[in-house]
């Protein structure tokens, strides 16, 4: 018996072939932009062509194409603009406050390549879901130097919050984000229940932060009660197998109502084979990873002088098994996108307000700038992913997951011209001061690069290039996403 309104199913992967054109075929049209000489990369296709701008939107691909203005990108790969599917600007955390607003997270997104965030609402106790819409965009909209979207947080199934969400899905919010841990934010699985009830009629996506409370807290009082109140405490209180059992538990529930889901940050090799045994049995059910889970160990918490506290975050950081599973789990789409959950914290000032005891550690590492290099580096030069793997799950997934697709994660005629030029033998050694994260360090610092964003469009418009700014303030343009499109399994 199904109580939802979705069938079993997958998302549709319309990625259509770009379509050709030369000089002859555009005589009465003097495009504004071409970026001559590039190798254009898609989700689907990798090819030499000129692209071509009108408009701020992409008028065509082919060769031999004029315009007002001539990019060279001889040497490089074009990208579509990236799309972090999963970030948190100015994001209130207990008595603190994640320290990149939107100016200034935005700014560092524009600088690694990425051009559409997007964020959550999370409403307080007995606020009004669409009230908090109102307050969060009139936070973005003057600040933001690129273009966002928003989840909508669901912390409440109250009929008061529940009747709004027509309203929700009508402004353009069409994924809910839920939780089974934290005070104030989990919801018990009866209400779980009832809220993927009320989602899934209205054809909305729910995302899922999945641990398990209990096993989260129990292991936290017994280290408590160890004496072990160090950063290197932080990876056992939230062991894999809270992760795991709370994935299988809200694929059940979701498999019972017929809701599609989205697991966010999937950490563990345990997590990522559970949703691969839901989409094995046909369930509509999607994941994220991030570069963290992807790259990082839980080593980093037993680092010297606190330095542990640096890498504190919810799930942890696993072992390098959990690495290399999630990496094949990217190549074989178990797991569709690579986000961020970029969550900056200063290491002073507001990490060290766990000094002794880790619990109080803000939960949260930066990560919105280096995503595409590093996915680069270690994906696509290791052979752990294709050239267009690499675009699809930094790109074109999110988009397509979240109701962005075609306009955003894609250079087929018509979409947005937001465009990346990515040198391939760029190199760098990765620090905290080549960045522009509002932070004062990176969790990746040292790391070797080969292939680094030089210039950054937005709707045509240049945001970065040769790692100078232009772009304003308010530039940035809250977008509507429209429901995500599903069909049934074969």
């Amino acid at each position: 018996m199904a109580f939802g309104h979705h069938t079993c199913c997958i998302l549709i992967t319309a990625h259509h072939l770009l379509p050709r054109g030369n000089s002859e075929g555009y005589k009465m049209t003097t495009n504004d932009l071409v970026i001559k000489n590039g190798k254009i990369i898609t989700a689907r296709e990798t090819l030499e062509a000129d692209l071509a701008v009108q408009n701020g939107k992409i008028h065509c691909v082919g060769n031999n194409l004029s315009g007002h203005q001539m990019i060279d990108a001889t040497g490089l790969y074009v990208l579509p603009g990236a799309v972090d599917p999963h970030v948190h600007l100015q994001m209130p955390a207990g008595e603190t406050t994640s320290s990149d607003n939107w100016a200034t997270g935005t700014t560092a997104a524009a600088f690694g390549g990425t051009t559409t965030v997007i964020d959550f609402i999370e409403p307080t106790e007995g606020q009004s879901l669409m009230n908090a819409f109102r307050e969060r965009k009139a936070q973005a909209d003057p600040q933001a130097v690129i273009d966002y979207a928003l989840h909508m947080t669901l912390s409440s199934i109250i009929p008061e919050r529940m009747v709004e969400l027509p309203a929700v899905i009508q402004a353009g919010m069409t994924s809910f984000k839920a939780y089974t841990t934290y005070d104030g934010l989990k919801l018990s699985d009866q209400n779980f229940l009832e809220m993927l009830r009320q989602v899934s009629r209205i054809g909305g996506l729910v995302m899922i932060h999945a641990e398990n409370d209990a096993i989260c807290n129990f292991a936290i009082r017994e280290l408590l009660a160890q004496g072990q109140y160090g950063p290197n405490a932080h990876p056992i209180s939230r062991p894999a197998v809270a992760e795991s059992e709370a994935i299988e538990r809200v694929l059940a529930m979701a498999s019972l109502t017929q809701t599609p889901v989205y697991i966010v940050h999937i950490s563990t090799a345990l997590g990522a084979a559970a949703l691969a045994r839901a989409q094995a049995r046909g369930q509509c059910a999607f994941g994220e990873t991030c570069p963290q889970y992807l790259l990082l160990t839980d080593q980093e918490y037993s680092k010297p002088d606190f330095e542990g506290a640096k890498f504190v975050c919810a799930p942890p950081l696993r072992k390098k098994s959990d690495n290399a599973f999630l990496w094949n789990a990217l190549s074989d789409n178990t797991i569709q996108t690579i986000g961020t959950d970029h969550c900056p914290f200063f290491f002073q000032g507001q990490k060290d307000l766990g000094k002794d005891r880790f619990t109080r550690i803000p939960g949260g590492i930066p990560g919105v700038e280096p995503r595409l290099a590093l996915v680069y580096t270690y994906g696509v030069k290791t052979g752990r992913l294709t050239l267009n793997q690499w675009v699809d799950r930094c790109c074109t997934k999110p988009a397509e997951l979240f109701g962005l697709y075609p306009r955003k994660g894609t250079l087929i005629p018509g979409a947005d011209a937001d465009v990346v030029l990515f040198d391939p033998e760029l190199e760098y050694t990765l620090t905290h001061e080549m960045l522009h994260e509002h932070v004062d360090y990176t969790p990746y610092e040292g790391f070797p690069l080969k292939g680094y964003p030089v210039m950054t469009l937005l709707r045509g418009e240049m945001l970065v290039s040769k790692g100078q700014l232009n772009a304003r303030h308010g530039q940035g343009h809250y977008l509507k996403c429209d429901l995500p499109h599903f069909e049934p399994r074969v």
